[in-house]
């Protein structure tokens, strides 16, 4: 069969490929079209796809050859196994240069393999972080590519052409670096997700059980504070979720079970932060509440055998919905500079060259931890590039200063009350080590020392000349660093 030559290929008609599939089409590019399931492709262009500028192929070599070069192929199928196998399949049928680009949520240590693997072959490959969800693939999602940068200047206008926009006008989409960069900056993306969604469920457990809020009420307390210095895609949907009644006039977030689901990138992103040394304590505190959460029978009987009665709050409310709002500002920017720490450390190991307010940027509009709050973490970048913490930037540091007070009523009324705050308490604990010239690892250090015979260094002496102490009169000189099995 003789196909037109289309612009760029498109493989996995789910709903975010179907989304992404008329993304593209929409800004002037014809896409051909495959899926595994053949009669999947025939139904999206007699239905969504119909009369547009989409070319169907029943195999992977009808499809290949219905491609410009060089070849882009737009790869959004499962994770893992899936992703081999198809890039396997590929690969035989394709000519140098031609490109290989991963829209799915890969491990980016399996698209470091697959980068070197591809250009291997001659290929070009790209692990592209795509945020924003079915409605973002639709309209313009957040796009984070990495891996081959010679790839870039042939997929860049049609990334700039379907990601999402700032207010400025500014592209949602950035290169982000080598390798498996651009999967990196997407998995911490989803980790710092999921630290802002637990910090927002933190906020609606206070107010639902410490202050007996209806959730008419707190649909106003989100509404109002997606106005102002909050405004962001999950508080937005929040206020929704809070105010959306089903047809009979219930409430449909009282019927929901509270047991959470992940998939995974969350628990990598902690993952990372333990191989890269980097304390990530809220978004980990963030995963965990998930994994909490999952034990609802366990949870339940608990409750019935430690028996504790949660107390009402009985001071000024209004006060303390506005030092919830304080302290979820507070919160959220140790959330980032835990993230962005992350992102330095990562790019220090690899060696990728990020451009830290570029991701900022690649944030603001699109993905679903789009918010105001990151215009200033792009001014806080533009100020100094080298910023090791955002804690040390002029805004954040005042931010926190002037909110700090507020942040800690919080976390002592809900200590006080018997609610748990994992996340508010975990990003107020980071605050006060982060800022404290001097921490108790000095008795830890000794600790390891009477045990293990594993040293310490004095503040009297050079960094890096390590001591050991006979603290029982038993041991000896040797230390655990004297000798290597």
């Amino acid at each position: 069969m003789n196909n037109p030559i289309a612009d760029i290929g498109l493989i996995g008609l789910a709903v975010m490929g179907e989304n992404l599939a008329l993304n593209i089409e929409s800004k002037g590019f014809s896409v051909c079209l495959y899926n595994r399931t053949a009669a999947k492709v025939r139904e999206f262009m007699c239905g969504r796809g119909g009369g547009k500028r989409f070319v169907g192929a029943g195999t992977l070599q009808e499809f290949v050859s219905s491609l410009a070069r060089p070849r882009k192929i737009f790869m959004l199928v499962k994770a893992g196994p899936a992703m081999d196998e198809l890039i396997d399949k590929l690969t035989p049928l394709l000519q140098p240069g031609d490109i290989l680009i991963d829209g799915g949520n890969s491990q980016f240590t399996d698209t470091i393999r697959r980068v070197r693997q591809a250009e291997k072959a001659g290929l070009l490959y790209v692990g592209s972080g795509v945020s924003g969800g079915e409605e973002g693939a639709l309209r313009g999602p957040s796009l984070m590519p990495g891996g081959s940068p010679a790839a870039w200047p042939h997929i860049r206008p049609v990334f700039h052409a379907i990601c999402a926009r700032t207010p400025e006008g500014e592209p949602c989409c950035d290169w982000i670096g080598e390798d498996g960069a651009g999967h990196f900056v997407k998995m911490v993306h989803n980790g710092i997700e999921y630290g802002d969604m637990q910090l927002i469920c933190e906020a609606y457990d206070l107010m639902k059980r410490g202050l007996g809020m209806s959730n008419a009420e707190m649909h106003k307390v989100f509404a109002d504070w997606n106005a102002g210095e909050l405004d962001s895609y999950l508080i937005e949907i929040t206020r929704d979720i809070l105010g959306f009644q089903s047809r009979d006039g219930g409430n449909v977030i009282d019927l929901i079970l509270d047991v959470a689901g992940q998939k995974g990138t969350g628990k990598w992103t902690v993952s990372a932060a333990l191989d890269e040394g980097m304390p990530l304590t809220l978004i980990g505190e963030a995963v965990f509440s998930r994994c909490l959460s999952a034990a609802k029978a366990e949870r339940v009987e608990a409750s019935r055998q430690i028996g504790f009665e949660v107390g009402m709050f009985s001071g000024d409310a209004s006060r303390l919905v506005d030092d919830l709002r304080q302290a979820l500002y507070a919160s959220k920017i140790v959330s980032y500079a835990q993230g962005y720490q992350l992102l330095h450390a990562a790019a220090h190991t690899r060696g990728w060259n990020m451009n830290f307010g570029g991701i900022a940027l690649t944030w603001r509009g699109g993905c679903i931890i789009r918010s105001a709050f990151l215009g200033e973490i792009k001014k806080a970048f533009d100020r100094s590039p080298g910023l090791v913490n955002l804690l040390r930037d002029s805004y954040f540091k005042q931010a926190v200063e002037i909110r700090q007070a507020a942040w800690r009523r919080v976390v002592v009324t809900a200590v006080t009350l018997g609610i748990p705050v994992p996340c508010f308490s975990s990003a107020l604990a980071y605050f006060d080590g982060y800022r404290s010239a001097r921490l108790p690892a000095n008795l830890l250090q000794a600790q390891r020392d009477y045990f293990g015979a594993h040293g310490y260094e004095r503040i009297d002496h050079p960094r890096g000349e390590f001591f050991h102490t006979d603290w029982t009169g038993r041991g000896g000189s040797t230390t655990s660093q004297a000798y290597s099995v």
